[in-house]
């Protein structure tokens, strides 16, 4: 951007350079409520023991009365005499039936007033019938998925780690029982398939209110969540029902969220500067959580990862890496690590990744596109030059001609006030499927040549599997990496070839959508569930790794599905099973 304009985008004050080794960045402060509740996470563990333990279900609970009151009976609660000093399993089920709601009460299922069995004009180019009626039971999730947030929440906020959202929600599923963030992009790809406008504009509507209230989306609705966002998604969001609905109450309202979410992004420890081999400065932008501690929802697995470490700020510092990667989606990859066998290596704020540019640069497009809709013409043209900016930066720090990829760029450990100094050897040779999301943002794949480049080397990059695109090469048991493949990640590329307009691109795209769209089916008919993640080299099996049980459900898959379906369709003589 330049300085002209910048002003009138950013804060004042921020930083340009990055502070990759020190640990004195921001902490977002928790509440009484996540902090009582992570203690009992520790106790149930101890209790319980590791077999099925879900950390997360312990601060999902809300409390049936005050917590001072709660607290001084989980005090009084008999102890062993071991030095974790657990409580009998009897106490402490007797405890939580007696002081808590179940995880997730306090969402109610609510009929979401726009979904019809089947939509008209649903799906046209699905001809196959099998098909058809597969896709309209993954339509019909769409019911089981929709909750709203209780009276009792809006009542008493201090009871519950949820937080009070003003419209009806569609949460991803299983253990996830709140709204997160990137994933809504997909859900509300697959609402608008559904023709389900007024539940896509409550999502959008409920994200909003996050943004008027912290000034950036929160990874989730959770008060735990508070301390860091998620892949920066609202804008596209806000674009794709515009471009359906023509709703220009929608576009005009979502503007002044945009772009405050746009200077959170664009400001302080997100933004960093790259000075290049010509010695232009580029600003581009990195993930950096506000907090130092380990994750409330995973709290005990992050202790365990951390015990090896004995000094308390490096301590401080992972816990701080583990945060931010959870704030990049991909929790976790051998992406973010400077070691791939040590997950203590995890380094996520010291990379300035492709993936999130690419998000910025979309965001640039979509406000520079919603304001000229709406008539405000000076934030448009601000907002294109932005991006034209972005677009540069990204070619300068990211662009890879050799590999035909865009690599995600490690930054030096200099503490220095002055911007960082491109070199080559700090781009990561490695091969991620993020190498390949700029082609989702339209100023890449508007690019015939560019597209005819990144398709050849997506072709020999050996991501492309038998049953979609892998998420890395490595397979080092993190769920982010090989053979698990992600509907997100095969959405995005996709797409990117689809819009290109190239014939070859879109007969790539196709292919790819055709292999991911069977593996969902078969995986459905075998198991009756959508299901997060899938493995790309087995037909039908789906994903694993990572720090908990597969999960169902399961929003952004059942999304991805229709909208792959409403672009590419399925033809009556092509098989699925």
């Amino acid at each position: 951007m330049s300085s002209a304009n910048s002003n009138l985008l950013l804060p004042p004050h921020h930083d340009s350079h990055s502070r990759c080794n020190s640990d004195s960045g921001p902490v977002i402060a928790t509440t009484p409520l996540v902090t009582f509740l992570q203690r009992l996470q520790e106790t149930a563990l101890n209790t319980y023991g590791k077999s099925n333990f879900d950390p997360k279900l312990y601060v999902d609970l809300s409390l049936k009365s005050k917590l001072s009151f709660t607290e001084s009976a989980f005090d009084r609660l008999p102890r062993g005499s071991d030095h974790h000093g657990s409580v009998s399993a009897e106490d402490l089920r007797e405890f939580l039936r007696e002081y808590f709601e179940g995880a997730g009460e306090d969402l109610v299922y609510v009929k979401p007033e726009d979904f019809v069995p089947e939509p008209e004009g649903f799906l046209p180019k699905v001809k196959n019938e099998q098909v058809r009626n597969w896709a309209l039971e993954v339509h019909s999730l769409w019911k089981n998925l929709s909750r709203k947030v209780s009276d009792e929440v809006l009542k008493n906020p201090a009871l519950h780690t949820l937080l009070p959202l003003p419209h009806h929600v569609i949460i991803p599923g299983s253990r996830f029982k709140e709204v997160y963030y990137w994933d809504s992009y997909w859900v509300i790809r697959g609402l608008l398939a559904s023709k389900m406008y007024d539940t896509a504009k409550s999502t959008v509507s409920n994200l909003i209110s996050l943004v008027e209230e912290h000034g950036y989306v929160l990874n989730g609705a959770r008060a735990y969540y508070t301390n860091r966002s998620q892949p920066p998604l609202l804008s596209a969001m806000v674009c794709e029902i515009y471009k359906r609905t023509e709703d220009l109450d929608l576009a005009r309202k979502s503007l002044p969220a945009l772009i405050k979410e746009y200077q959170f992004w664009n400001s302080g420890q997100h933004r960093v500067t790259i000075q290049d081999d010509q010695a232009c400065d580029h600003t581009l932008s990195r993930y950096y959580a506000m907090w130092n501690k380990p994750r409330p929802e995973s709290s005990t697995f992050d202790k365990e990862s951390a015990s090896k470490i004995s000094d308390a700020s490096e301590k401080q510092r992972f816990y701080r890496e583990v945060a931010s990667t959870a704030e990049s989606g991909w929790d976790f990859s051998t992406r973010w690590m400077k070691n791939p066998t040590d997950f203590t290596t995890l380094a996520t704020t010291s990379v300035l990744p492709v993936d999130l540019n690419a998000f910025i640069l979309g965001m640039e497009l979509d406000i520079a596109f919603l304001a000229k809709v709406t008539g405000d013409h000076c934030v448009s043209e601000q907002f294109s030059e932005a991006s034209r900016t972005r677009r540069k930066a990204m070619e300068s720090i990211f662009w890879n001609a050799e590999m035909g990829q865009w690599n995600d760029y490690w930054l030096s450990n200099s503490k220095h006030k002055e911007a960082q100094i491109w070199e080559a050897e700090n781009q990561n040779p490695k091969i991620f499927a993020s190498n390949f999301i700029p082609l989702w943002i339209e100023l890449f794949h508007s690019d015939a040549f560019l597209v005819d480049k990144v398709m050849g080397s997506l072709q020999s990059s050996g991501l492309l599997c038998d049953c979609g695109i892998a998420t890395s090469l490595a397979n080092s048991g993190r769920q982010w990496d090989f053979p698990n493949g992600w509907a997100p990640i095969q959405h995005m590329i996709i797409e990117g070839l689809a819009k290109s307009g190239l014939k070859e691109a879109r007969s790539l795209a196709e292919d790819i959508a055709v292999r991911w769209i069977k593996t969902n089916y078969i995986a459905y008919k075998r198991t009756g569930s959508m299901h997060e993640k899938y493995n790309v080299e087995k037909c039908g099996d789906f994903g694993g790794g990572g720090e908990y049980v597969p999960q169902t459900g399961f929003g952004w898959s059942n999304g991805v599905v229709l909208a792959l379906l409403e672009e590419f369709g399925w033809p009556e003589d092509r098989t699925i099973d």
